[in-house]
């Protein structure tokens, strides 16, 4: 069977690894040196699961969403991920490696976000242990996500546009890597997905694993078993996506469907699915799948969802890809839309238009009236309200 977890040299399969620039060479060194012990100590579980419990609001519900199950013929459960507290999944990352940073020592914040929910649950956290914060973000979703900048800028943070490439998620992390550069000693970097160097894919992917522990029990009482036949989530870079399987990913009766963005199609030329579309090549400190050129030179992505279109995809996803462990669907922007508004009519939920993609991922499947699916709602569609109207 094959393993498909991180090694100790912080690879899975052929990807991940640390690809870094010198001066940030001790930082992360540093940072995989400490994020186990820190995980898994007995005060750092105590303040975690406290915060996640009184401050997120977790468990997140799982909810059985009956008229959507008899449009696909199956059992659909619904993980409410958009009932956190500041709407989304990323929080429970943000506060997970905020208490991280300040057992290193740690005194200054900075991320990246695309559509802004990561970029809020960090500037949430760092409102919440006072800390300064600086989220870096492309001016083309400064734009299309202005609620959420109002929100971060009210939360005490700094929000930067960035005006390079094609100016969204890719951009934005550029500029916080080269912030993290030039102030290595005093600052942490809060990746908001499973991408980076080695052990950002790992360390983001244990914290959303909540996901998938909470489902263990939750499943066993509302089913009478602790796994489903089939788990669905959109995958960008893939933090949601890998919360939900983290517990799952060696139980082969699960079936694992990842949903990424295809745009206007992947054979357009206007998509950010890089899990078919792309090769294998190395991007922000991580051998991954991405979109490129012969040389080399990254081919800037499209979506619809401003949270995910990025390049390439987390090597964790990567290799469940290569593996055949995960069926990829690429779900193009009209696909996503008619899903949202699917869900919102059918059970009262809004979903965000990342999400959006997983449910657009339903009728490319064949499902059994008796099989169990799991689909992650990752975020709530308030951000994107101005994009669903103009495309009533």
């Amino acid at each position: 069977m094959d393993n498909y977890n991180v090694d100790n040299r912080g690879f899975y399969g052929r990807y991940g690894g640390a690809y870094v620039p010198e001066i940030l060479y001790k930082t992360v060194d540093d940072l995989r040196r400490a994020y186990l012990p820190v995980l898994e100590s007995e005060d750092f579980q105590r303040e975690y699961r406290g915060l996640l419990r009184d401050y997120v609001g977790r468990p997140s519900p799982l909810y059985y969403a009956s008229r959507m199950s008899e449009r696909y013929g199956c059992r659909l459960f619904l993980k409410r991920e958009d009932l956190n507290h500041t709407g989304a999944h990323k929080i429970n990352n943000a506060l997970g490696q905020i208490l991280l940073a300040r057992r290193m020592g740690k005194t200054r914040i900075i991320a990246e976000t695309g559509a802004g929910q990561h970029g809020v649950a960090t500037a949430t956290a760092c409102a919440l242990f006072g800390m300064p914060c600086t989220v870096y973000q492309g001016a083309l979703d400064v734009q299309r996500q202005h609620m959420n900048v109002e929100r971060m800028k009210m939360l005490g943070a700094e929000v930067v546009p960035v005006n390079t490439g094609n100016q969204t998620l890719k951009d934005a992390t550029n500029e916080a890597i080269r912030d993290w550069c030039c102030h290595p000693a005093e600052t942490f970097y809060i990746i908001g997905s499973t991408v980076g160097p080695h052990p950002y894919p790992d360390l983001v992917a244990r914290l959303q694993s909540i996901i998938s522990e909470e489902l263990r029990w939750q499943l066993e009482e509302k089913v009478g078993r602790n796994y489903p036949d089939y788990l669905m989530a959109c995958v960008g870079g893939g933090s949601n996506a890998a919360g939900t399987i983290y517990h799952y990913l060696d139980d082969e009766r699960v079936k694992i469907v990842l949903a990424e963005a295809g745009g206007l199609g992947i054979d357009s030329g206007q998509t950010a699915a890089s899990l078919q579309a792309g090769t294998v090549g190395i991007l922000h400190g991580s051998k991954i799948k991405l979109m490129q050129t012969a040389d080399g030179q990254i081919i800037e992505p499209y979506s619809i969802s401003a949270g995910l279109d990025y390049p390439g995809t987390g090597p964790i996803h990567c290799h469940l890809s290569d593996t055949h462990r995960a069926k990829v669907v690429a779900v193009n922007d009209d696909e996503a839309l008619r899903a949202a508004f699917e869900l919102t009519r059918l059970e009262g939920i809004i979903p965000a238009l990342e999400s959006a993609h997983a449910l657009g991922a339903l009728p490319k499947m064949h499902f059994n009236p008796d099989d169990i699916v799991v689909l992650t709602v990752s975020g709530r569609g308030d951000k994107d309200l101005e994009t669903y109207l103009k495309n009533v």
